[in-house]
């Protein structure tokens, strides 16, 4: 069994007056790749947005429980939140790439970080985007805007600029939801080489997309965590009839 680098006790979260989340308790290995499923509003994007104190920016927001990141609780007052989020990067169900070049893009972080060199960006621009597997694509374009690319390159860009600040924890928000097969399979495949290096989780309402990519899988309902297992467990004996009905599309 991997060493744990998430786990959450009691986490429970209320936009104003409603709900959202209710007591989640789960642990998520590290450099393994889990994968939240369930229907649309179950609180899957509300959790992963947890796990990266992003839910802070919402007025409304009330969370009590804990989530520990390597046995450090992220929610004590202590916490530097800036430093946090360089440690866990976030790629959008949109990409977002800046107006401005393939290099500017991935050199941000960075810059914002205090590496000036211009030898240690390019090195950084260069490894970033080998790993997000799109350098052949564009070490040609570096000058280019970003704007330019195709959908699925400029969520590869965006993995690569989450890359180049050298997260340890990646969180996924439906990367491939707008992308068409070809695009969606070069993500997933992308996925399975970043394992090795990094914690992954990915909420995806694609339920074969969890099935080939993650090694665990939680499917959440109403707020709640229903089940969380071993994704080939919950795909064919899940312990619970609610897991099963979802998973054979009687419901959801």
């Amino acid at each position: 069994m991997k060493e744990e680098k998430i786990v959450t006790r009691d986490l429970t979260l209320y936009y104003g007056q409603k709900m959202a989340l209710n007591s989640i308790n789960i642990h998520i290995p590290e450099k393994e790749v889990t994968a939240f499923i369930g229907p649309s509003g179950c609180g899957k994007s509300t959790f992963l947005r947890c796990l990266n104190r992003m839910n802070d920016l919402i007025p409304s927001v009330k969370i009590t429980g804990e989530i520990r990141i390597d046995n450090l609780d992220i929610y004590q007052k202590k916490i530097d939140v800036v430093n946090l989020r360089k440690k866990i990067g976030m790629v959008f169900q949109k990409s977002n790439p800046f107006a401005k070049s393939i290099f500017e893009n991935i050199a941000y972080g960075p810059r914002i970080n205090g590496i000036s060199n211009m030898k240690a960006l390019t090195e950084i621009v260069e490894r970033s985007l080998q790993n997000a597997a799109i350098w052949d694509e564009v070490k040609d374009r570096m000058h280019d805007s970003a704007l330019g690319l195709s959908g699925g390159q400029q969520q590869r860009l965006c993995i690569a600029r989450t890359l180049a600040v050298e997260p340890e924890i990646i969180l996924m928000d439906e990367p491939a939801s707008a992308l068409d097969p070809i695009s969606t399979g070069k993500i997933e495949e992308l996925i399975f080489q970043l394992k090795k290096d990094y914690t992954i989780v990915i909420v995806t309402h694609n339920m074969q997309q969890a099935a080939r990519v993650s090694d665990h899988t939680a499917f959440f309902y109403l707020g709640e965590l229903i089940e969380h297992g071993k994704t080939r467990k919950i795909f064919t004996t899940p312990d619970k009839k609610q897991t099963e009905e979802y998973i054979t599309g009687r419901f959801g």
